[in-house]
């Protein structure tokens, strides 16, 4: 297994810088099963911010890329069912992807809720509480 970060990711998705992408294209065709590329939160979340405020990619384009790592049999994610479930719950609720995320991982680290100041996200996400 072989971890990435963030700007291979987005060189390899978004194609701005063609011999990068052309180096991060022939990265991900040489992983397998056997030898993945692994994604950790950090690098995932950073890379969704990246598209969505850089590259003004929509949630629909970022919700179909992001459905599309989770099932990739070449590509391990850091907490995929957190991943998955975040996903499901953003698509579905129309919530915070990274909100759900977050959210997610704390309960399952023994969180009983995570507190924050978006009004949104508490209206979306049973587990978040607002902090006033």
């Amino acid at each position: 297994m072989i971890g990435v970060d963030t700007n291979i990711l987005l060189r390899f998705y978004v194609a701005d810088d063609s011999a990068q992408h052309a180096a991060a294209a022939a990265f991900f065709a040489a992983r397998s099963e056997r030898s993945p590329a692994y994604i950790s939160l950090v690098v995932l979340v950073e890379f969704v911010w990246s598209l969505r405020r850089t590259y003004g990619y929509g949630w629909d384009g970022i919700h179909a890329l992001l459905g599309a790592l989770t099932t990739a049999r070449d590509i391990r994610l850091e907490r995929q069912d957190i991943v998955t479930d975040a996903l499901s719950l953003a698509i579905e609720a129309n919530s915070g992807l990274v909100d759900n995320i977050v959210a997610l991982a704390n309960k399952a680290d023994g969180c009983t809720s995570t507190m924050t100041f978006d009004k949104a996200a508490v209206r979306h996400i049973p587990s978040m509480e607002l902090l006033s």
